[in-house]
C-alpha cells in the first residue's frame, strides 16, 4: 500500500517521514523489489546507486507514489511537498512548454485553487473559513508560490538555457538535453521539501553541475537522487543506498559516497576471508578422511589363526573406530561442499601482452570526416594514454571510430594504429536476431564459463540468459568483459563508465591505470577526468 502525503501543514522537520516496510515490487516477468525496508531521516541526502536496471527508477517511483507496491507500506509524510524528475518527461510532443511546467508546479497550482475556493468562502460568521484561507497562504507564501514561475526561468539560465524557453513553444522542438534541462529546473523551482531526482546532472555541463552541487546542498529538506555520477555523490549525500540487481535488496551505507567505498572494500575482504577459511576447512576435511583411511588400511582385515578371540575383538574394535571418523569426515565434507563460501571475484586487469613498443603507437594526420571531424594532427606514444573531451556532436566518437578502423577518412589522411584494437561503444550496435538469442556465455565464448565467471560480472545462473534479455547495463558489462579479457594494444573507450555502478566504474580505473597498452577514453565523467594521467585533446 501507499500512504500520500499529508496535507499541507506549517513545515516541521519532525512531521517528515520517509520508509518502505517490506516492500516487494514485481512485473510480468521479474521481480525488481524482495522485502524491501529502509528509512531515510528528514533533512537526509540520499544517492542512490546500482546497475542500470536493478530497480533505482522504481525505487524513486515508488516513493513518489507514481507506482505501488505490490506487497509491504510506502510511507511519504512531507507536508512542504514532494518534487519527482523523472528521466523523461511524461508528456506527447504536442505539449507546450507550459504544460511541463505546471505539471512540475502541480501541487501550488493545487494550492492555489484552494486558496481562491476558500476566499469564496469567507464568512464573517464563520472565523474558521478565515483561520482556513490564511493557514493555505502560509503554506503558499512558505514555499514561494507568487514567485515559482519566474524562478523557473532563473533556474533554467543556471542549468545553460541561457535564451530561457517560451511557455508556448511545443516540446517536440525541443532537444532531449533542453528537455531534461527543463523539468529540472521547473522540479526545483517548485521548492518542494522532499525532492526525488532521477539523474539530475544529466546534460549538464560542468558549470550548471557545480550550480545545482550548490543548490542542493542548501536545500533544507530532503534529497533522494539517483545518480552514476560520483563527484555529485561526493560532494552532495550524506547516505548512499545501494540497489543490488541480484539480491534486489537495497543497502544502506552512511559517510557518504567515502563511506559507501570503505564499506564496498571491507566487505570484500570479508569474502575473501571466508572463502580461504573454506578452503582450508576443506583441505583440512580432506586430510582427515585420508589420515584415517590410512589407519584404516593398516588394521588386520582378520587376525592370524594364533591370535586369541581377545586380539581380534581389539582388531574389530579399532577398525570400527576408524570407520566412523571417516563416515564423520566425509559428511563435515559433504556439508563444506554444499554449502559453499562464494568465490570473490578477481579484480579487472586488462591482459595485453605486448612484446615490442615500436608499431604501438598511434598516429594521425589530416583526418576529415565530412561534417564530423577534422583533425591536423595526433600522436599518441606505445603505452601512453590521451583524454579526448568536447561537446556532443563534436567528434569524439568518430575520433575513435576512425581508430579503429569503423570508419575511413577522407583521402589524403595518414592513420597508423597497432594491429590489435579493442572498442567500446558509447551506445552498442543495435543486436541481430542472431546475437540476440545467443546466451551470455555463448556470446562471451562457450569454453570459457570459468573465466567469464572469475571476473565477477555475471552469476552463474546468468551465463544462461539470452543477450536480448539483458538490461542496458548488464550489456555494458558483456562488452567489458569481453575487452578486458583479450589482448588488446589500443583500448579506445567511448564513455566507458556509463551504465555501470560506481563500485564496478572504480574497478574499472584500478584496471586502467595497470593496463599495459595505449589507452584512448572519451568521458564525460568528472571523477575520472579529474584523475586521469594523461594530456587531453578537446575537441569542438
Amino acid at each position: 500500500m501507499f500512504r500520500a502525503p499529508a496535507a499541507p501543514a506549517a513545515r516541521t522537520a519532525a512531521a517528515s517521514q520517509l520508509t518502505l516496510a517490506d516492500v516487494t515490487k514485481r512485473y510480468p516477468h521479474h521481480v525488481v523489489l524482495d522485502r524491501v525496508s529502509l528509512s531515510v531521516r528528514p533533512g537526509e541526502k540520499a544517492g542512490v546507486v546500482g546497475d542500470n536496471g536493478s530497480g533505482k527508477s522504481t525505487l524513486l517511483r515508488l516513493l513518489a507514489g507514481v507506482e505501488r507496491p505490490d506487497n509491504g507500506t510506502v510511507t511519504v509524510v512531507a507536508p512542504g511537498g514532494v518534487g519527482h524528475l523523472a528521466q523523461t518527461l511524461d508528456l506527447p510532443d504536442s505539449a507546450r512548454v507550459g504544460d511541463a511546467v505546471d505539471l512540475a508546479l502541480a501541487e501550488l497550482r493545487a494550492l492555489e485553487r484552494r486558496i481562491q475556493a476558500a476566499g469564496a468562502r469567507l464568512d464573517e460568521r464563520e472565523p474558521s473559513s478565515y483561520e482556513e484561507y490564511a493557514a493555505l497562504v502560509e503554506e503558499f507564501e512558505a514555499r514561494g508560490g507568487h514567485g515559482a514561475d519566474r524562478r523557473v526561468d532563473i533556474t533554467l539560465r543556471h542549468l545553460g538555457e541561457h535564451t530561457g524557453l517560451d511557455r508556448a513553444r511545443r516540446l517536440g522542438t525541443l532537444s532531449g538535453g533542453q528537455r531534461s534541462r527543463l523539468a529540472l529546473a521547473a522540479t526545483l523551482a517548485a521548492a518542494p521539501e522532499l525532492l526525488l531526482l532521477d539523474e539530475p546532472t544529466n546534460d549538464l555541463d560542468d558549470e550548471a553541475v557545480a550550480w545545482l552541487e550548490e543548490r542542493l546542498r542548501a536545500h533544507r529538506g530532503t534529497l533522494v537522487a539517483v545518480t552514476h555520477d560520483r563527484t555529485f555523490l561526493d560532494r552532495v549525500t550524506d547516505t548512499i543506498l545501494e540497489v543490488d540487481h541480484e539480491t534486489r535488496s537495497v543497502r544502506r551505507y552512511g559517510n557518504g559516497y567515502a563511506g559507501h567505498l570503505t564499506a564496498k572494500a571491507a566487505e570484500r575482504a570479508r569474502r575473501e576471508r571466508e572463502y580461504e577459511e573454506w578452503r582450508a576447512e576443506v583441505a583440512r576435511r580432506s586430510r582427515l578422511a585420508d589420515s584415517h583411511i590410512g589407519r584404516l588400511d593398516a588394521i588386520p582385515r582378520k587376525a592370524p589363526a594364533a591370535f586369541s578371540g581377545a586380539g581380534a575383538f581389539r582388531a574389530r574394535s579399532r577398525a570400527h573406530g576408524a570407520m566412523s571418523r571417516i563416515r564423520d569426515a566425509r559428511e563435515r565434507l559433504a556439508r563444506l561442499a554444499a554449502n559453499p563460501a562464494p568465490r570473490p571475484s578477481e579484480p579487472l586487469r586488462f591482459t595485453a601482452a605486448i612484446a615490442g613498443t615500436a608499431d604501438r603507437a598511434v598516429e594521425l594526420a589530416d583526418v576529415r570526416v565530412p561534417g564530423r571531424l577534422a583533425l591536423a594532427s595526433l600522436h599518441v606514444p606505445a603505452g601512453g594514454r590521451l583524454l579526448v573531451t568536447g561537446p556532443n556532436g563534436a567528434g569524439k566518437s568518430t575520433l575513435l571510430r576512425v581508430l579503429a578502423g569503423e570508419l575511413a577518412p577522407e583521402p589524403g589522411a595518414t592513420v597508423r594504429r597497432p594491429a590489435r584494437v579493442g572498442l567500446l561503444r558509447q551506445v552498442e550496435e543495435p543486436l541481430s536476431r542472431l546475437d540476440g538469442t545467443r546466451s551470455v556465455l555463448a556470446a562471451f565464448g562457450a569454453d570459457r564459463a570459468d573465466e567469464l565467471l572469475a571476473l565477477g560480472l555475471f552469476r552463474e545462473r546468468d551465463l544462461v540468459r539470452p543477450v536480448r534479455d539483458l538490461s542496458t547495463g548488464q550489456r555494458r558489462r558483456l562488452a567489458l568483459a569481453r575487452l578486458v579479457s583479450e589482448p588488446y594494444d589500443l583500448l579506445l573507450l567511448d564513455e566507458p563508465t556509463n551504465h555501470l555502478a560506481p563500485s564496478l566504474v572504480e574497478d574499472l580505473e584500478a584496471a586502467l591505470a595497470t593496463c599495459p597498452g595505449t589507452v584512448v577514453v572519451v568521458s564525460h565523467d568528472r571523477k575520472l577526468r579529474s584523475a586521469f594521467p594523461g594530456p587531453t585533446l578537446r575537441l569542438g
